[in-house]
């Protein structure tokens, strides 16, 4: 599996391009901005995009999809439960001090326990409520790898106290559903450097046994 993880962005958003090295048919996950660099990245392992996946609908996660779609015609996927968020985005704008991206049509809602394909690469969609309603992880069993998005990050988790935050939810969806995987799973968060679920089930502060 080809998986090249950059920040984009103002804020840095982790943004993955991923690719069946056999089909090379690829998702992009978290396209913020800085479009021309992703299309370089695809152009350069020679990859079709499939599918654009929004793991939360903030600014710096999903400020440069619509840029991506118009330029490659892939569909973008979002959970339905953060589309009141995508109305938000010039106020999200304002808060940071950027330009509003404009309106964001998903074409269709990531769903909890979904499938995606990609070629030969499979990856299954988990609801993980709490940073927002609809945030959503990403994980590869083969390559035991999870996508996190906003929701687990290196020795912290994500903030709550944004529209559509609770910090109950989040935890429950930690303890619940991401502390399920296997300690070896490889974690990218949506900012910051790479973990383990090991890692973070040992030391994070917010994952330490109640």
């Amino acid at each position: 599996m080809i998986h090249e993880i950059f920040p984009v962005g103002m804020l840095g958003c982790n943004c993955s391009v991923i690719g069946d090295e056999s089909t090379r048919q690829a998702l992009v996950i978290d396209p913020d901005d800085e479009i021309e660099r992703i299309l370089d990245m695809l152009k350069r392992h020679q990859l079709t995009l499939q599918q654009i996946i929004v793991t939360h609908a903030h600014i710096d996660h999903v400020g440069g999809a619509m840029k991506l779609k118009r330029a490659t015609g892939a569909p973008i996927l979002l959970n339905k439960n953060d589309y009141a968020l995508l109305k938000m985005l010039d106020v999200q704008a304002a808060w940071i001090g950027t330009a509003s991206p404009g309106a964001v049509e998903i074409d269709q809602s990531l769903e909890d326990q979904d499938a995606i394909h990609c070629g030969s690469i499979h990856a299954v969609a988990m609801h993980t409520p709490g940073h927002t309603e609809g945030s959503t992880c990403l994980y590869f069993p083969s390559e035991q790898k999870l996508i996190a998005g906003d929701t687990l990050f290196a020795g912290s988790i994500g903030r709550t106290d944004l529209p559509g935050g609770s910090f109950n939810k989040i935890i429950t969806s930690l303890h619940d559903r991401v502390l399920a995987l296997p300690d070896e799973t490889v974690v990218v968060p949506g900012h910051g450097p790479l973990t383990t679920i090991g890692e973070e089930r040992q030391s994070n502060p917010f994952l330490v046994k109640r």
